[in-house]
């Protein structure tokens, strides 16, 4: 397993969430169009299910394309461009895998390769990783095929019960999550001599002007909607635009500082913010430095989100990518893969491989509940309804509003 001391693990995993942002409505304009046809009934670009495979050359041709976020995956210590679990697949099965680190927002992404898609072409990749709320447009679009779970027994039988069944994807034969994560609420204990336990503590006078939300709809929404006691895997527009009433008070009040993307960081480190929306992985890294920095699932609950594995249509290397998936839900090779990145694993059965670990440090990373919550967090953990092409346009225009996009 790669060394995984607190230093080493901050040095070697830098604070880039892979939530993307929904910088702009421009940032969202296909997706829009595409909403607003299918909102009239019309399904643009949809692909039945009977053309989405082509002919698969996995057993003559041991390689597979894999596109992925930048720094998501395991790397040597003394050699960056070496990955360690990704080379021991290769020996193992003697699959080659174009390992390609292109995606850096879910939206440039998808206007990347969804030309290729809607005209029913190969987009060149075998697999993909994407957020779930994109991942269910793909899916809603019949854009990834249905995996062959013979193939993926290990899948079977580690995938986390709390990620089997998405709203987007029930029974999640579509898409497999590569990593996890939460959204909660960091903040700075010291700086701010209290605890923080639910969403409604940041409007707190004591925190006026010292308080950050995340700037993406889809980053922020679903924890806002949980402070008022609302169930995200059923949420409402009424719930959404009750949400967007309260922040628009706040931030007329000056409660709300500004909103961020993954800058938030930054700000709570400088000691300019005190609380803020935050993601599970990233308190991990700041908390190597700064104890006193701290993350809270909130009374009411916070919401657990997945980066997702898929195979496109057409690929032309389905089963190699359904092997490496298979591969990666090895409690073994999980537990290397999370010693790395240091998100929510997907693998419960990873916690007890680091538990056994030699390396004092490696063991420590099975008792972190950001990396493996445990039955209390779990409990209020929950993963939101995504936000439908009917709804997106008219949402996204609201919330960009406040936001100031």
């Amino acid at each position: 397993m790669a060394g995984s001391s607190r230093e080493g693990r901050a040095a070697r995993t830098p604070l880039a969430s892979r939530r993307s942002l929904l910088r702009a409505l421009g940032g969202t304009a296909a997706l829009g169009g595409l909403g607003a046809l299918a909102g009239c009934g019309v399904r643009p670009a949809y692909v039945a299910a009977g053309e989405r495979a082509g002919v698969d050359h996995s057993a003559e041709d041991k390689r597979l394309t894999w596109a992925n976020w930048p720094l998501y995956i395991d790397t040597d210590d003394d050699d960056a461009k070496k990955r360690p679990t990704l080379e021991a697949f290769g020996k193992r099965t003697g699959i080659s895998v174009d390992y390609v680190e292109e995606i850096n927002d879910n939206d440039e992404f998808f206007g990347k390769i969804s030309p290729a898609l809607m005209n029913h072409q190969q987009t060149g990749r075998d697999l993909i990783v994407i957020s779930d709320w994109m991942c269910a447009r793909f899916v809603r679009l019949g854009w990834v095929q249905e995996m062959d779970r013979a193939r993926q027994p290990n899948v079977t039988r580690h995938l986390d019960p709390l990620l089997r069944s998405p709203a987007f994807d029930p029974g999640r034969g579509y898409t497999v999550p590569w990593q996890s994560g939460i959204t909660g609420i960091a903040y700075n204990r010291r700086g701010l001599g209290r605890e923080i336990r639910g969403v409604a503590d940041l409007w707190a006078g004591d925190l006026k002007g010292r308080v950050t939300l995340l700037s993406g709809l889809d980053e922020a929404f679903a924890l806002l909607m949980q402070g008022n006691g609302v169930d995200v895997t059923r949420w409402t527009a009424d719930d959404f635009h009750t949400v967007c009433d309260q922040v628009e008070k706040e931030v007329r009040s000056g409660q709300i500082r500004r909103f961020t993307g993954n800058d938030y960081t930054k700000d709570l480190v400088s000691g300019d913010v005190l609380a803020c929306q935050a993601y599970s992985g990233d308190v991990i890294q700041l908390q190597a430095d700064n104890p006193d920095i701290r993350f809270v699932v909130p009374e009411e609950g916070a919401e657990l989100w997945s980066d997702s594995l898929m195979v496109p249509d057409l690929a032309r290397h389905k089963a190699n990518a359904e092997r490496l998936i298979d591969y990666y839900y090895d409690p073994e090779v999980a537990a290397e893969l999370a010693s790395w990145v240091n998100y929510v694993c997907p693998v419960p059965a990873a916690q007890a491989v680091l538990a056994d670990s030699d390396d004092e440090d490696t063991a420590a990373l099975a008792d972190n509940p950001l990396i493996f919550p445990d039955t209390a967090m779990r409990s209020r953990l929950a993963i939101a309804r995504d936000i439908t092409s009917r709804e997106r346009v008219e949402f996204t225009k609201r919330w960009n509003v406040i936001v100031g996009l």
